[in-house]
C-alpha cells in the first residue's frame, strides 16, 4: 500500500538529529548487532550516516575495502544506494530489502515523522546464499572499475555472514519496530520540550504584566494575592476551570515576580497556594485522600526543583490534576442536581415557584442552576416548567369533563385566556383545537 509521505527537505537531517536520542539509539543498535551479528546504521535522506566515526559501528572487512577503493576513485556508491533504498522504504512505509552496488544484501527501515521521511535505518552487509561460481563472476563485474586484483576482495567476501531469507525478513521487521520507537519517543520528547518552552514563555509574559501593573498601581502584593486567592476559591466552587487556570497563572507570576525572594521562599509560597486551592477542591467534591496524596507528591517534586521554570511546571501539572478531578466530580454532581430540579418541578408545577425557590430545592445558586440546566437539557429552567405544565395539560385535555378554565387553574395559570396563549405559542394551536384533533 502506498503512503503519502513527503520527501524530506534540507532541514530533514537537523530534524532527525533533534528527534533521535543518540546515546539510547547507539545502545539499541549495538545490542541488535551483538545478538544478530548484523551491522546497523542510521542515515539521513541523502544516505549520509548521522553518527560520527567514533559512534558508528564498524563495517565488515569486505565493505571497508570497497569503501577505501571508492574513496580513492572519488565515488560514493553506498551513499546513493542508501538514499534510494530509504526513499523506496518510505513510499511503502515498510522495510525494503535491496542489493547494494557492491553485490551484498542490505535492507532499509524508514524513519517517518508527521508524514515526512527524515531518515533510514540501514542494516545488512550479508549474503542470502552460499557463494557459487556465478556469484564470483557477478561480484567481479559489479566492482571491475574499482580494482583489477580481486584476490583480497574475494577472501573478504568468503567471511561474509550467510543469512536465510526468513531471518533477513525478521531482522528487517525488527528494525522497522525500532524506527517506530525512535519516532514515538523522539516525538514525545520534542512535544514535552515545546510544552515547557510554551509554559516558560507564558510565565515570563505574566511576570512582566504583573510588574507593569505594580508600577502603575503601586499596589500591595499581599492584598493583591489575597484578592486573587478568594477569586480562585470562588471559581473552583463554580467549577469554572478556565478561569481557575487564568487566576492560578496570575498568582504564580505574582510569586515569581519578586526579585528579592529566594527559591526556597518561592517553593513555600507555591505550596501554601496549593494547600488553599486543595481545600476548596475538597469542598467542591475532590476526594480528600486523593488530595492529600497530590499535596504529598508536590512536596517531593518541589524539593527536586532548582529553578523557577521547574517550579512552574510542577505547580501547573498539579493544578491540571485537581481540575481533572473537579471536572469528573462536577459532571456527576450536576447530573444529580439536574435530576433533582426536574423532580421538584414535576411535583410542584402548579405552585409557580420562582427560579430562586427551585434553586433552593437543590441547595444551589440560581445562576449555577440556570447554567448547568441549560447545558444539560438545552432549555432554560422556566422553559422546562412550561413544558411540564403543557404535558399535564394535554393529558387533561384528553378528558372532556375538564373545562379549559379548570385546566388552567389546576396548572397555576391565572385565567384560561393566558393559558390558551401559552399553549398556542408552544404547540401551534389552541387548547380547544388540540382537543378537537384528538
Amino acid at each position: 500500500m502506498f503512503s503519502s509521505v513527503r520527501c524530506g527537505s534540507a532541514s530533514s537531517r537537523a530534524h532527525l538529529i533533534q528527534l533521535v536520542d543518540k546515546e539510547i539509539i547507539i545502545k539499541i543498535l549495538d545490542a541488535f548487532t551483538n545478538v544478530t551479528g548484523l551491522t546497523a546504521n542510521i542515515v539521513d535522506i541523502e544516505g549520509h550516516s548521522i553518527f560520527s566515526k567514533k559512534d558508528a559501528q564498524k563495517n565488515c572487512e569486505f565493505c571497508h575495502m570497497i569503501w577505501k577503493m571508492e574513496k580513492q576513485k572519488g565515488i560514493r556508491r553506498c551513499v546513493g544506494a542508501y538514499a534510494r533504498a530509504g526513499k523506496q522504504a518510505a513510499i511503502f512505509d515498510e522495510p525494503y530489502i535491496f542489493r547494494c552496488p557492491a553485490g551484498l544484501i542490505e535492507w532499509a527501515a524508514p524513519i517517518i515523522f508527521d508524514e515526512e521521511h527524515l531518515g533510514t535505518i540501514i542494516c545488512g552487509q550479508v549474503l542470502m546464499w552460499e557463494p557459487e561460481e556465478f556469484f564470483w563472476i557477478e561480484l567481479e563485474e559489479m566492482n571491475r572499475f574499482l580494482t583489477d586484483d580481486f584476490t583480497a576482495l574475494f577472501e573478504a567476501a568468503k567471511k561474509l555472514q550467510v543469512v536465510s531469507g526468513e531471518k533477513v525478513q525478521g531482522a528487517a521487521s525488527l528494525l522497522h519496530v525500532i524506527a517506530n520507537y525512535i519516532i514515538k519517543t523522539g516525538g514525545e520528547s520534542l512535544h514535552h520540550k515545546k510544552e515547557i518552552e510554551l509554559q516558560q514563555l507564558l510565565l515570563n509574559e505574566e511576570i512582566q504584566t504583573r510588574k507593569n501593573l505594580e508600577e502603575k498601581l503601586n499596589s500591595q502584593s499581599l492584598s493583591f494575592f489575597l484578592e486573587k486567592e478568594k477569586a480562585l476559591i470562588g471559581k473552583i466552587k463554580l467549577s469554572d476551570l478556565e478561569e481557575c487556570r487564568k487566576l492560578f497563572k496570575v498568582m504564580l507570576a505574582d510569586i515569581f515576580s519578586s526579585e528579592e525572594e529566594k527559591l526556597l521562599t518561592m517553593k513555600g509560597r507555591v505550596y501554601e497556594l496549593v494547600v488553599v486551592m486543595s481545600r476548596a477542591c475538597v469542598e467542591a467534591g475532590v476526594d480528600i485522600e486523593k488530595s492529600m496524596g497530590f499535596n504529598a507528591n508536590l512536596l517531593q517534586e518541589l524539593n527536586n526543583c532548582y529553578s523557577i521554570r521547574e517550579i512552574n511546571i510542577v505547580a501547573n501539572s498539579l493544578l491540571e490534576r485537581y481540575l481533572d478531578e473537579i471536572h469528573h466530580h462536577s459532571k456527576s454532581k450536576n447530573r444529580a442536581a439536574v435530576e433533582g430540579i426536574k423532580g421538584f418541578i414535576r411535583n410542584n408545577y402548579a405552585k409557580n415557584n420562582s427560579l430562586e425557590e427551585i434553586a433552593d430545592s437543590v441547595y444551589l445558586s440560581p445562576f449555577y442552576v440556570s447554567r448547568i440546566f441549560k447545558e444539560s437539557q438545552n432549555m432554560t429552567v422556566m422553559d422546562y416548567v412550561t413544558k411540564v405544565k403543557l404535558d399535564e395539560a394535554k393529558k387533561m385535555l384528553s378528558n372532556p369533563r375538564y373545562k379549559i378554565e379548570e385546566i388552567a387553574m389546576s396548572l397555576g395559570y391565572s385565567d384560561g385566556s393566558y393559558f390558551s396563549k401559552v399553549f398556542r405559542r408552544n404547540e401551534g394551536m389552541t387548547p380547544t383545537q388540540f382537543r378537537q384533533n384528538l
